[in-house]
């Protein structure tokens, strides 16, 4: 088991040399690579064959959830058809390790002829695709995590990063705020975290409220019917304190006579609010902070019911 051990630290080792390597291909190249897909008028086609397809795939991910669009053509799948995926103003970005395959040399002097500018990141600066492409962005390794030197491994990690870097570089240059993210990511946690309002969510619960002057089997009622844990103390209407379970409890350890007993005798003044716009993930935060399972919801200063901390890992919210 050492020596297996030693063996996934090695690979971990080379391939972060691998990718650290790459700080030299950050050049007046790649920035142009970026300044002509911040232009472009069309999309951008990612193509590749065998692992660097794979990595292509990954990259298109990438660019369409960070506001650049994408698509993924398959270099095998191109020549029999695919092309027509192309269309007037694409950008055209191809992955090879050696530049060299036979689809590859197929490839690319149709996608010259369909007059896509074509950016190749490649692992051989020698290779057919980089004489032939208009931009060329250095992705090469000085050797594969693989003890063989054979299966990719540092070099798809290399392509993989290569990409990110210019989803990330565009991304900064687009202005691409955490708001275009959620608007993308609609079904996603990440996307939840930033559009999910408190409202969206207090809206399914019941609304447990008594007046100042209920008694104890009222409150107690109300709590237990509305299953939230507490119930809003109101007079008239406005809000003036909460009594959880919990309250309940402490109450009845201090005191041998409840029959007398009024909201107002057990209430906690100054209940912890928010508003009904704010973002649940800080809802979330106020619930950690301070130890809480609910906060009692308000429109502007109107009591409107209650989130649950239940409510909110429900949506997957952590």
């Amino acid at each position: 088991m050492d020596v297996l051990k030693k063996v996934a630290i090695k690979t971990i080792s080379t391939e972060a040399s691998a990718i650290a390597g790459l700080t030299k291909s950050i050049d007046r190249r790649f920035l142009q690579c970026i300044e002509k897909i911040l232009h472009c008028k069309g999309r951008v086609i990612v193509t590749g064959i065998g692992k660097s397809a794979l990595i292509g795939q990954k990259i298109v991910a990438t660019f369409n959830s960070t506001g650049t669009p994408a698509i993924f053509m398959h270099a095998a799948d191109a020549i029999h058809g695919d092309l027509g995926i192309i269309q007037k103003d694409d950008i055209v970005i191809c992955l090879s390790k050696s530049g060299e395959t036979p689809e590859i040399r197929v490839l690319v002097p149709l996608l010259k002829e369909y007059g896509s500018l074509l950016i190749g990141i490649v692992g051989n600066t020698n290779s057919f695709l980089a004489r032939q492409a208009h931009y060329v962005l250095d992705a090469t390794v000085t050797e594969e995590a693989c003890p063989n030197n054979l299966a990719p491994t540092s070099s798809a990690t290399a392509q993989l990063v290569m990409g990110d870097a210019m989803a990330v570089c565009l991304l900064k240059a687009r202005g691409f705020s955490s708001d275009d993210f959620a608007r993308i990511h609609p079904g996603g946690t990440l996307g939840k975290q930033l559009y999910l309002k408190v409202g969206d969510l207090s809206v399914n619960n019941a609304v447990p409220e008594v007046q100042a002057d209920d008694d104890i089997r009222s409150v107690i009622v109300e709590i237990s019917s509305k299953r939230l844990g507490a119930t809003a103390v109101l007079k008239g209407k406005k809000l003036i304190g909460i009594i959880t379970d919990g309250d309940l409890r402490r109450m009845l350890e201090k005191q041998p006579d409840l029959t007398r007993l009024k909201a107002t005798d057990i209430m906690s003044a100054s209940p912890r609010t928010i508003q009904s716009d704010t973002l649940v993930v800080q809802a979330l935060n106020i619930m950690r902070t301070n130890n809480i399972t609910q906060l009692l919801v308000m429109d502007k200063t109107k009591y409107n019911g209650v989130i649950h901390l239940h409510d909110i890992l429900k949506e997957g919210i952590l």
